[in-house]
């Protein structure tokens, strides 16, 4: 197998000035979400997972990650199809 040379990266002012950038940001979106959960707290809704409901914590982690269930069907009919003899 062949070695080569370690490539050398270079910083450039462009770089440093988009980093900061992306960094005021995201530290403004962070202080605008504590805002928020902070204003959402009084209502109850801030505290995760503290609540004695676990449908509640259920539904709110479900919320979260963007999952949706779908009701299960409880004939046979639908499971297996229809079978005629």
């Amino acid at each position: 197998m062949l070695r080569r040379k370690p490539t050398r990266l270079e910083l450039k002012l462009d770089d440093i000035e988009e980093f900061e950038s992306i960094r005021k940001d995201l530290e403004t979106r962070k202080k605008q979400k504590e805002d928020v959960d902070i204003v959402g707290g009084s209502d109850g809704e801030g505290a995760i997972g503290l609540g004695s409901d676990p449908k509640g914590r259920e539904q709110m982690i479900n919320d979260r990650i963007g999952y949706k269930p779908q009701p299960k069907p409880n004939n046979r009919s639908s499971q297996f199809g229809s079978f005629e003899f």
